[in-house]
C-alpha cells in the first residue's frame, strides 16, 4: 500500500503505469489515497493531480509526440 501511494505521489509515473505494476485503476488509486491520507493531504494531492498531464498518458502523448516509435 506504501508504495502505492509513493508511486501516486510521484509526479513522473502515471496512472496508466501504475495499473500495469499493481493492477490498479485510476478510482481505485484515488479511492486508496482517500482512506489512506489525511484529509488535507488528500486535498493537496487532488489539487495537483487533477489537471496535471504526466499523471495521465493520453494527455501527455499529444506534447511529447516525437518520442514514441
Amino acid at each position: 500500500m506504501d508504495e502505492v501511494v509513493g508511486m501516486a505521489w510521484s509526479d513522473k509515473i502515471s496512472f496508466e503505469e501504475i495499473k500495469k505494476k499493481t493492477g490498479l485503476s485510476e478510482k481505485e488509486v484515488i479511492c486508496l489515497m482517500r482512506s489512506t491520507l489525511k484529509k488535507k493531504s488528500y486535498i493537496i494531492w487532488r489539487k495537483r493531480v487533477r489537471g496535471r498531464s504526466s499523471k495521465h498518458r493520453k494527455k501527455n502523448k499529444k506534447k511529447f509526440n516525437y518520442y514514441e516509435f
